[in-house]
């Protein structure tokens, strides 16, 4: 009959030195993300004071060695925190600049298409129709004048404003969906 060590179990059970160490860095890094959060969302999770403090002044540090160790001091204090809401929190941040990021394409490629095609105005007041239709017009006709001018004079005021009430109008429609679908909700 084998003899059987319990004591060879408890060693197996164990993570790995490797295991832990990789652990470290994933939660050391999820303390560097947490620098990019601004203030209000930061004041959301809740974080003990001394994970909070250890944030505010890793911020003001410069890039050197005393920022290094200062991220290792939040990754030391975000041990003993739970860290599923941070990473939740991060995550709707990043989707949330994602968003935004794709709004600005989308307001950008909507500006150019708008200075340049003719059916596109009416496909915009289509798309958008709380737009302010007199003055998207003004916008579209100043910014056609614009691009008709000499190339060191091009982009001026109306190709700017016309892509600020673009990006203006695609937001606040985007706003109001997503307020419909959470009335929608269950």
């Amino acid at each position: 009959m084998a003899h059987h060590d319990d004591a060879y179990d408890d060693i197996d059970a164990r993570p790995s030195k490797t295991q832990l160490k990789k652990e470290s860095h994933e939660i050391q890094a999820l303390g560097e993300a947490l620098l990019k959060l601004p203030d209000d969302r930061l004041n959301g999770l809740g974080l003990p004071d001394r994970l909070h403090t250890a944030v505010r002044d890793c911020r003001k540090m410069k890039l050197n060695e005393g920022r290094r160790r200062q991220l290792q001091y939040i990754g030391k204090l975000m041990r003993g925190v739970d860290v599923e809401p941070i990473r939740e929190e991060l995550a709707a941040f990043e989707l949330g600049m994602a968003k935004d990021a794709l709004t600005l394409h989308e307001a950008e490629a909507w500006r150019e298409r708008l200075i340049h095609e003719d059916q596109a105005l009416p496909e915009f007041i289509e798309a958008v129709p709380a737009v302010d239709i007199q003055q998207l017009r003004s916008l579209v006709r100043a910014a056609r004048k614009d691009a008709t001018a000499a190339p060191e004079q091009r982009h001026g005021r109306a190709y700017r404003e016309l892509f600020q009430l673009v990006k203006a109008e695609l937001l606040a429609l985007k706003r109001q969906g997503a307020d419909e679908s959470a009335e929608d909700a269950p």
